[in-house]
């Protein structure tokens, strides 16, 4: 599951680093004119708002059930991520595509080029160091699946996001670096407005691609299906159990919800199916800690 510590170190660190690269890009922008640069600046700074608003779906997501909302807060985090692939593209896509058009239509010669040259360098190895710190935390959680395959299994709304940013950020430098050292190769600004217009459809790619991941866990998906195939072969193995016959999970944030239909093996009596139940339950939180709801309906025979 996502580990909020992790997740939030993570979340701070990116802030510190975003905040001083979209600085040093604000003053390349200024010293070279270089439409490009701007397109990150505005991207810099719009993963900033990104993830304030993670760090503030995450506190919204710790508070405590109330009689209005019985499961808790958790799905907060589902729709402040949401959010934020919205202004991913929205303030960073939308505004990079017209800045490119613009400068399309209006090519300005690059000034100081060497400023642009030098941030570029300098956020790439930055964005660098951030995108493998967060590739660990993902490697951990996705095992022998693809990046891919993790993409659309994951239910860790935060880290989907910070990888999605990381992506889109790494890529875009490096756009960005080639469409400056391209303009002042070829002596033609055309590049520079083209790389501002690739920068901004990348960004509207990927924050398309969170969306969809978001949404789905913002309406309501099950846990992790390796997760859940561990939880089904848990019961399983109970020896209170004859046989799993539904399994149900509801991921909330950082919290799952499970509903249990079991055929049970003993049925002498209520206190020893309740007293049966009762262990079951017990050792699946010990060994599922993110379950904090579980429901158990048994059954004396299979389903006809």
């Amino acid at each position: 599951m996502a580990g909020g510590g992790d997740s939030t170190r993570a979340i701070f660190f990116a802030l510190g680093a975003n905040f001083a690269i979209a600085v040093a890009k604000g003053l390349a922008a200024f010293f070279t004119g270089s439409s490009a640069m701007l397109a990150e600046t505005v991207h810099s700074l719009a993963d900033c708002g990104n993830q304030l608003l993670l760090l503030l779906g995450m506190r919204q997501a710790k508070a405590p059930p109330s009689p209005d909302y019985p499961l808790g807060y958790g799905k907060a985090i589902y729709f402040w991520s949401f959010l934020v692939a919205v202004m991913l593209f929205t303030v960073g896509g939308m505004f990079s595509l017209y800045e490119g058009i613009h400068k399309l239509q209006h090519p300005e010669q690059l000034k100081d080029w060497w400023w642009a040259v030098g941030v570029l360098i300098f956020a790439i190895i930055a964005e660098g160091i951030s995108m493998r710190a967060c590739l660990q935390e993902v490697n951990k959680a996705r095992g022998d699946r693809s990046l891919w395959q993790w993409f659309r299994q994951s239910r860790q709304a935060e880290l989907v996001v910070i990888f999605g940013e990381d992506l889109a950020a790494l890529l875009g430098l490096v756009f960005a670096l080639i469409a400056v050292c391209l303009a002042v190769y070829t002596g033609n600004p055309l590049w520079d407005a083209i790389g501002t217009i690739a920068i901004g459809a990348l960004l509207i790619v990927v924050a398309v691609f969170v969306a969809i991941e978001v949404k789905a866990m913002l309406i309501g998906q099950s846990v992790d299906p390796a997760r859940q195939k561990q939880m089904r072969e848990f019961l399983e193995s109970r020896p209170e159990v004859q046989r799993v016959i539904s399994l149900i999970t509801l991921q909330l944030g950082n919290e799952v919800m499970v509903s249990v239909h079991a055929q049970m093996r003993e049925l002498r009596d209520v206190e020893s199916l309740v007293d049966q139940i009762n262990v079951v339950e017990r050792a699946m939180k010990q060994s599922f800690p993110e379950v904090r709801w579980s429901f158990f309906e048994p059954d004396c025979k299979a389903p006809a």
